[in-house]
Formats: C-alpha cells, sequence, structure tokens
C-alpha cells in the first residue's frame, strides 16, 4: 500500500511538474501576438501624458509608449486598444487580464513591485517626478507650513495620498484630504474652491494647470515631497512579457544615444546592412545577433518601435518639450551622458 501511494504521489508530482511547465512557457507576450494587438490602459486625463485631443485621438507620454510596445510585440502601432482607468482600477485591469500593460503615470514602488503587494512587474522608468503642491496665487500661500488646517484636494488609492499624509505627519502639520478618484475630479474640486490646494506629481500639476483658464494665477511649491518614479507595468508572474517590454524602452533610449531618430532610420538601417564593421549598430537594428528571438520578437523589432514613435527624446519634445502645450524641462529626464538619469544597459 505504501508503495502505491508512494507511486500515485510520484505521479501526482510528474503531472503538477508538467503543468507547472506548461504554465510557465505560455505568456501573455504569445497571446498579444496570437491576438494581432495590444490591448493598454492609460488615464486618458493628464495632457501631455495620455489625453483626447480635438480629433478624438489619444496623444501623450504614455500613450507613444503604448504605440511602442504594439510596434516591437505586433509590429504595428495601430493594432492598439486604449482602456482608459482611475488609478482604482489600473492594477485590477492587469491582475484580471482586462488590459495587456499598464502605461498611465504609474508609480515604481516595493509594495507594488513585490508578490506580497500588487505583485507587479515594472518596465525601466520613463519619467523621473517628484510631488508637489499647488496653490492659487493669490492664496498667499509660500510653502506647506501655510497650509496648516486647510483642505488639500488629492487622488484616492495614490501614491500621492499616502506621501502627503506622510510628511504632514511628520512635520506636524494638521490638514484636511479631500478625496477624490480620478485627476479630472481633483481639479475640478480645486478650481471651484473646495480645497485650498491639491496635490500630485509636478509633472500633472504642470498639466493641469496648462489646462486651467488661467495658468498664471496658478503656482507650485518649492516643496519637493517625495520621488516619483513613472514606469509601465504588466503581470507579474509573466517574466517574458516583461522581458519585451524592457528592452522596447531601453530601444527608445539607446536609439537617442545613437542618434537615430524616426527620420533617418531607414539611412541608419542600410548603412548598419552595406557595413559589417558596425558591429554594434548591426545588433541594434537586428541585422546581427539574433537579439529579437532571445526575447520572444522579431530580431528587427528596433526598427518597428523607433519607426512608430521616435527616439525616447523625440516622444518626450513632442508631447512636454518647448513647443507642447506642456511644457516641462527634461532635467532628470535627460540622457545620462547629457547629466540626466536615462541610461540603457547595452544590445549584446
Amino acid at each position: 500500500m505504501h508503495k502505491l501511494l508512494s507511486g500515485i504521489a510520484f505521479l501526482s508530482l510528474l503531472i503538477s511538474g508538467c503543468s507547472s511547465s506548461y504554465q510557465k512557457d505560455t505568456s501573455r507576450l504569445d497571446l498579444i501576438k496570437k491576438r494581432g494587438e495590444l490591448i493598454c490602459g492609460v488615464s486618458g486625463q493628464i495632457a501631455g501624458f495620455s489625453f483626447l485631443d480635438n480629433d478624438g485621438k489619444y496623444k501623450g507620454l504614455d500613450v507613444d509608449i503604448c504605440k511602442a510596445f504594439a510596434a516591437g510585440i505586433v509590429g504595428d502601432a495601430k493594432k492598439l486598444q486604449y482602456r482608459p482607468l482611475t488609478a482604482t482600477e489600473r492594477f485590477t485591469a492587469i491582475k484580471t487580464g482586462e488590459i495587456d500593460v499598464l502605461s498611465r503615470n504609474t508609480t515604481f514602488t516595493l509594495s507594488r513591485d513585490s508578490t506580497g503587494g500588487n505583485g507587479l512587474s515594472f518596465a525601466p522608468i520613463v519619467f523621473y517626478d517628484s510631488q508637489g503642491i499647488m496653490v492659487k496665487k493669490e492664496s498667499n500661500i509660500k510653502n506647506i507650513q501655510d497650509l496648516k488646517n486647510k483642505s488639500i484636494c488629492v487622488g484616492s488609492g495614490t501614491t500621492t495620498e499616502q506621501n502627503i499624509n506622510d510628511v504632514f505627519e511628520s512635520k506636524a502639520i494638521p490638514y484636511n484630504p479631500i478625496k477624490y478618484q480620478d485627476a479630472s475630479q481633483v481639479s475640478a474640486s480645486y478650481l471651484q474652491g473646495r480645497c485650498s490646494a491639491m496635490t500630485s506629481d509636478r509633472s500633472q500639476l504642470a498639466s493641469a494647470r496648462s489646462g486651467f483658464p488661467n495658468p498664471a494665477g496658478h503656482i507650485i511649491l518649492e516643496d519637493v515631497l517625495s520621488k516619483e518614479p513613472l514606469s509601465p507595468a504588466s503581470d507579474g508572474t509573466d517574466n517574458k512579457l516583461a522581458d519585451a517590454l524592457r528592452w522596447i524602452i531601453f530601444t527608445l533610449i539607446t536609439a537617442e544615444e545613437k542618434g537615430i531618430t524616426k527620420e533617418n532610420i531607414d539611412e541608419k538601417v542600410k548603412l548598419a546592412k552595406n557595413n559589417p564593421q558596425l558591429k554594434s549598430l548591426r545588433r541594434f537594428l537586428g541585422v546581427d545577433g539574433g537579439l529579437g528571438e532571445k526575447i520572444g520578437l522579431r530580431n528587427d523589432f528596433t526598427i518597428n518601435v523607433i519607426k512608430a514613435t521616435g527616439n525616447y527624446g523625440e516622444i518626450y519634445e513632442r508631447n512636454l518639450g518647448e513647443n507642447s502645450d506642456v511644457t516641462l524641462s527634461r532635467n532628470s529626464n535627460k540622457l545620462y551622458i547629457n547629466g540626466g538619469l536615462h541610461f540603457s544597459p547595452p544590445f549584446n
């Protein structure tokens, strides 16, 4: 009897092992390619990052990241669905499979990254940000000390909510948080005078202010409440998809490093193919090395990505640069060779 049970137990373990291996080998990446379309979660309410323009089309840095993912995985940036999500909906949408990837001004944190938390897998940081507070210029509020016992509008279910509570509590400053589900509610409440200030990532504050009737009547205080590294995210149990997303982001950064743009990509491909000595460029553009297939993508996936969106610098300038509606200095979002923080491992 003992031997029989041992045999059954062994068979059970064998079947379980096969099942686990099968589950491990299946990936959302394969599903996306089979479907021929990427489903990307966005905010849809933040100018410069993800919003609907006058033609009803999504635009912004987060939107261009979605396009880069679609181009890299499916081969066509137009094979893409956008799902607008509130802050409280976004993580559930990943875990239930409603979306393939989240590109929605989401802060990379330990609890969100860990299996004991939200269980996400974060791609490389696409925007280095920090949290701030905006007030009406006429209020004469100069710093956070002046917000004692005042109401502050904040998005619920965000790191913003936790950060402001941590900072004000550490400084023993009593305040009244007024919480809302999405960014538009926070801005509307602030403009209607229901709170003396609003808090969010500094980029979001600048974005919101750009759409106010009188942008010059609002100031962002110098106080910095936190670090806010913003990253796309996917299901933390899917390493294959995470690898693909990671190297698509690194493609955007490396392209800027190498001076490869949406305009000159064809010229660079021709150069690489005709010059065997340009080994680094040939590997990056998929001429040599077979790097794409190592992460489940076409070897020339980088070409599709750059043709769809341009490099990281082009994406930034188009959505947040001097000629955009939301003007934000690149600062930490410059390449490391220019004093910023963006850096890509080598394509080897």
